[in-house]
């Protein structure tokens, strides 16, 4: 680590800045290839047969190029439309200067670990938080290319999200410390924390014994039941209630039995199922970290998969994309159940805003919510330090916070419920005059 910090901070932004560049060219591959629709836009991609029949030059070595390159693809508006070059040469553009700046913030500033009143960074934690920079990063281009996709297609492929939680899984073993840093213990004189750690599933309270690895039983049942209900969401399920719940649940099962990803599904679930109790019965200071990550994927998946069933039951329609739940849930394994708590609170103020304006301009009442999920995960990663010193004494509410949580849910039910109501009777009303 000293042969990296011996390097002017100058020259490291400069090398960040040109490594953005080329992440976002991957994010626009990603965007283009792993879409419903697949298109031959990104110039990494094989080219698009019909530029022949309109007579537009092969591309070059040039256009390969991040940013500047699309200068040069313009000559395919024939083919692809006008103006279809700006969207991708900003992307660019933006993760060039995003991924140098979010470095400057989280290495040089430590914006993200808790401050004492000297803001100092305790004593062998450059590391911790080069790692930390390392995986808000490529979280960053996960939700870059997933919102990408759902702005096009108002879907998010399951391509993006599922490896990402995989991984997030992965390095929340390997390193817990990747996880949102909190302070474990309070600041000594001098302004230097006693101790800081990372976000476990009880914060900021002590983790309880019976959550802790072998031979708490409890901690590893929780564990595999949050794996299972990942695995058993990403199942097909059809579910017609048209005939009654029985009729509905006889089609769901058979339709279970023959589809092929049905059995792929459980493979998965017995495998990882394996993993888990390897961990739990050999690694104790890596289980903190994959209890942690486990059940962040399974409560943010969860909250957002509930809302989906609420509210599709009284609208009566699809009210939100199931990309939208393993969204939530690979945001819950990188950035920890709490975090994804407040994202969950800050999106649809973000959505509200933006929506007002789509509807003004464009006259189109529905827009993606991945985006805004995206958004509001950003910010809060940004301002982790000020949020959870805000936040932390909410959260020691401890196990009261799902109770809240599920009252939020049936109040959320009622709502939506009256605003059908006085929907309807505005509608006669309308139609009456």
């Amino acid at each position: 680590m000293n042969w990296l910090l011996a390097i002017p901070l100058e020259l490291r932004l400069v090398f960040l800045f040109v490594l953005g560049a080329l992440l976002g060219s991957l994010a626009n591959l990603a965007a283009y290839r792993l879409a419903w629709h697949a298109r031959s836009i990104s110039p990494w991609s094989s080219p698009d047969p019909r530029a022949k029949e309109l007579k537009i030059p092969p591309r070059r070595l040039f256009d390969l190029m991040p940013i500047w390159g699309w200068l040069g693809l313009t000559r395919e508006v024939p083919l692809h439309g006008r103006g279809f070059w700006i969207r991708p040469m900003l992307v660019e553009l933006a993760c060039a200067f995003g991924l140098a700046w979010l470095y400057w913030w989280e290495i040089d500033q430590v914006a993200l670990l808790p401050a004492g009143p000297g803001g100092m960074m305790p004593a062998g934690w450059m590391p911790v938080v080069h790692v930390q920079f390392a995986v808000h990063a490529f979280l960053i281009w996960l939700m870059l290319a997933a919102s990408l996709i759902d702005a096009d297609e108002k879907t998010i492929p399951d391509a993006i999200t599922v490896p990402g939680t995989l991984l997030a899984l992965l390095i929340a073993t390997v390193y817990p410390l990747s996880l949102l840093p909190a302070l474990v213990t309070p600041f000594a004189a001098g302004g230097v924390p006693n101790e800081l750690g990372f976000i476990t599933i009880t914060a900021p309270n002590k983790m309880p014994i019976w959550l802790d690895a072998c031979p708490a039983t409890a901690s590893l049942l929780i564990a595999m039941g949050c794996w299972c209900l990942a695995c058993f969401a990403l199942m097909r399920r059809d579910w017609y209630t048209r005939h009654g719940w029985a009729r509905a649940f006889t089609i769901l099962c058979a339709r279970l039995r023959r589809e092929p990803s049905t059995w792929w599904l459980c493979a998965m679930a017995l495998v990882g199922c394996a993993a888990i109790a390897a961990v739990w019965a050999f690694s104790s200071a890596a289980w903190a970290g994959l209890i942690t990550a486990l059940v962040g994927m399974a409560a943010a998946g969860g909250l957002i998969w509930a809302i989906r069933i609420i509210a599709s039951a009284v609208l009566r329609r699809e009210a939100m994309g199931f990309g939208d739940v393993t969204l939530m849930a690979m945001l819950g394994a990188f950035l920890g159940w709490q975090a994804c708590l407040i994202i969950f609170f800050f999106a649809p103020i973000v959505a509200l805003i933006v929506g007002l304006i789509v509807l003004v301009l464009k006259r189109d009442n529905e827009i993606p919510y991945g985006p805004f999920l995206c958004l509001s995960a950003l910010f809060v990663v940004i301002r982790w330090s000020s949020i959870w010193q805000w936040a932390e004494l909410r959260f020691e509410l401890g196990v009261l916070i799902p109770s809240i949580i599920i009252v939020c849910l049936v109040l959320l039910a009622v709502l939506l419920a009256l605003l059908q109501v006085f929907k309807s009777i505005f509608t006669r009303m309308f139609l009456k005059t």
